[in-house]
């Protein structure tokens, strides 16, 4: 009677087979370790320069997304000015001390919409202010790093309500804005407005 092989034994001799013709085919003659380093060692300088390839690639994408990132956000702060001004030519005939009043009643409401519409107007104020100061810059942001603190003492505070109006204007509806937060950046441009007599 023939003796019975086992499968399972005859499967992995065939795999261990395999996987050594495979290593000689990819890495020359397994058996011999001169040739099996040096086909290695080509191996993995072929490797090496895929991957230095690859991430150039990858950096160059960063790059460019980068740039992309900044153009686009000095596009939308060219919207937003754009937008500012449009407001600010359909209100002209309003003066500083009527504007100043309205303000107060929108953020005074219990619509907190009307409490938005406070802060955008006061950081109108704020924008017409800057210009009459005459500080320079393309954004309200960029005139404020002009400013010396030492003849503007409530620098801070034009920053940190401004930063509340930057904060809606980028984020919207996903900003959300409690009454007391709207009255305490009011109260914080009412303390510019009031330094420079704007109010």
């Amino acid at each position: 009677m023939a003796p019975q092989h086992d499968t399972s034994s005859f499967l992995q001799l065939n795999l261990l087979d395999w996987v050594a013709k495979f290593l000689d085919g990819l890495f020359g003659n397994t058996n011999d370790p001169q040739s099996f380093y040096q086909t290695a060692s080509d191996w993995w300088y072929i490797f090496s320069i895929a991957s230095f390839a690859f991430s150039a690639l990858l950096l160059l994408g960063i790059v460019y997304s980068m740039i992309r990132f900044s153009q686009l956000a000095e596009d939308e702060q060219g919207l937003l000015r754009d937008a500012e001004h449009a407001y600010r030519t359909a209100h002209a005939a309003a003066s500083d001390n009527t504007q100043w009043p309205q303000i107060l009643a929108h953020v005074s409401s219990d619509d907190p919409n009307n409490w938005r519409l406070a802060i955008i107007e006061a950081d109108i104020m704020l924008d017409e202010l800057l210009d009459r100061l005459g500080y320079q810059g393309a954004s309200i942001g960029d005139r404020l790093k002009t400013v010396d603190p030492h003849s503007f003492h409530s620098i801070e505070d034009a920053w940190e309500a401004h930063k509340i109006r930057n904060a809606i204007a980028h984020r919207g509806s996903d900003f959300v804005l409690t009454k007391r937060a709207a009255q305490e950046a009011i109260a914080r441009y009412q303390h510019v407005f009031e330094e420079f007599k704007f109010i």
